[in-house]
């Protein structure tokens, strides 16, 4: 009985020692931001702020690799969003972001008929923001070496929501320490990052990017993945069961001017 006990307090204070040393690591911030658009104009609008103002200012300031991803359509699905992947050396770097594109003449000029919209004309319906910190396992982005068109490729960006916060970090630690990240790269997942949502509205929360070349490779190295020992070993252990409240998998393809 009393081993029964002191299992969860033993995991947990497990977790809380690892979280304190992992902090150490020069582990990367990422901002996901999401576009809202209700049509064409907007998506356009969007489009050219982003690909001639925008990432070329974030280029100046020597942020390279960002992504920027379009849902992939299907008969099902609405593209009506634009998400854009930014990673950050540190918090501070993602502090001073706005006030150095408020700065840059260059993005304001070439990025004045986004920037001066009227409410009449808005640009979007909306932009939501969610900042990430990189797991340990994987500390810095890795973006995709993917091959092949880019309207075929599946850039799979997932998210999975907790029950409870401890009962999240379980499932972080299920990631790193029981081996989670290490089983999708020894498949080929071609992951650009997993990260824990450190600021979100859907929290505790945790997202990760997979990247196929089309979707067959996608659904075969998931079937891969479900009948791998080590997934079905550390999926069927009862720390890790229960772990996942609400998930969310969004199959995207990366746009002509994202990095990757």
């Amino acid at each position: 009985m009393k081993n029964k006990i002191l299992m969860p307090f033993l995991f947990l204070l497990t977790l809380v020692v690892t979280s304190t040393f992992s902090y150490g690591q020069d582990k990367e911030f990422y901002q996901l931001k999401t576009y809202t658009l209700k049509n064409g104009d907007q998506e356009k609008m969007v489009d050219a702020y982003l690909e001639n103002a925008y990432i070329p200012a974030l280029k100046r300031m020597g942020i390279e690799n960002v992504g920027v991803f379009k849902v992939r359509p299907n008969n099902f699905t609405l593209s009506d969003k634009i998400y854009v992947l930014i990673p950050f050396k540190s918090l501070t770097a993602f502090e001073q972001l706005e006030s150095k594109l408020e700065a840059d003449k260059t993005h304001l000029a070439a990025g004045a008929d986004y920037i001066n919209a009227t409410h009449t004309n808005t640009p979007y319906e909306r932009i939501s923001s969610v900042l990430l910190r990189a797991f340990p396992d994987m500390p810095k982005m890795k973006p995709t070496d993917v091959e092949g068109s880019r309207a075929d490729r599946v850039y799979e960006l997932r998210s999975y929501e907790g029950p409870t916060e401890a009962m999240y970090h379980r499932k972080v630690n299920m990631f790193n320490e029981g081996g989670e990240v290490k089983l999708f790269n020894d498949l080929g997942f071609n992951a650009v990052f997993y990260a824990e949502v450190i600021s979100g509205d859907h929290m505790p929360n945790l997202m990760y990017m997979t990247t196929f070349p089309n979707m067959e490779k996608r659904d075969a190295l998931w079937k891969d993945f479900g009948s791998a020992p080590k997934w079905k070993e550390i999926s069927s252990m009862d720390i890790y069961k229960n772990t996942v409240s609400h998930a969310d998998i969004n199959l995207l393809y990366p746009t002509e001017y994202s990095d990757y």
